[in-house]
């Protein structure tokens, strides 16, 4: 499927998947994920709002007017990519940086997000077995997810049960297009989905007008 061209303005729609992918065209699993999110959202284009933000912004110059409208319209924000490093690709960092500014997402006056639902759906090269303490990785994957849970706390979001794919390389094609099916049905049954239902509620995390310098804080306000 080819690449968008340019950026494309904002759709309001409920449901926004983000997808972050730096060498998608060499992707199985995360090309797949998009192509299935994509399709969903052709038969349904009010409800989803599918951004590949790697097409959008090869320059790395980010629209975040567009992308703070996209994501105030989003009840359900879905971060989509493959794990790099223990952590997130390049510049889904930087559209956390540039998106999720103080005054508007968070601090004083933020709460342009907050209630809403934050999913991510990501893709290890790494097998389940490797995320243990006896193996390479040393952890268990979930040792890898506070930065998420946090960066939604921060900002008033309910951090969703992750939808992860361990060892994406060797994954057979039946593996991978059983993984899509599943990722674009939970997208199809948002909010319908039951382990919601145990999530617990988002911790307050109250940060103060002094926690950023004053020249910073009245250039957000």
């Amino acid at each position: 499927m080819a690449d968008e061209p340019a950026p494309k303005a904002p759709t309001g729609a409920e449901v926004l998947v983000l997808v972050a992918h730096p060498e998608l065209e060499q992707s199985r699993a995360n090309r797949r994920m998009l192509q299935a999110a994509r399709a969903l959202q052709a038969n349904a284009p009010k409800r989803y709002d599918v951004r590949d933000l790697y097409a959008l912004y090869p320059d790395y110059l980010i629209d975040t007017a567009a992308e703070q409208a996209a994501l105030a319209a989003a009840r359900l924000v879905v971060w989509q990519h493959p794990i790099h490093w223990y952590g997130m690709p390049p510049l889904l960092k930087l559209w956390l940086d540039e998106v999720l500014a103080f005054g508007w997402a968070y601090g004083p006056g933020g709460s342009a997000v907050r209630g809403k639902d934050l999913w991510l759906a990501a893709t290890t090269g790494g097998t389940e077995t490797s995320y243990r303490p006896d193996s390479y990785n040393r952890y268990f994957f979930d040792a890898f997810l506070p930065p998420y849970e946090q960066t939604a706390a921060l900002c008033g979001m309910r951090f969703l049960p992750p939808l992860l794919l361990h060892g994406a390389h060797k994954a057979s094609e039946a593996e991978l297009a059983a993984h899509a099916e599943r990722y674009v049905d939970q997208l199809a049954r948002y909010p319908d989905w039951p382990e919601i239902e145990s999530v617990a509620p988002c911790p307050a995390c109250e940060v103060p007008l002094t926690a950023r310098p004053i020249e910073n804080v009245m250039e957000s306000v």
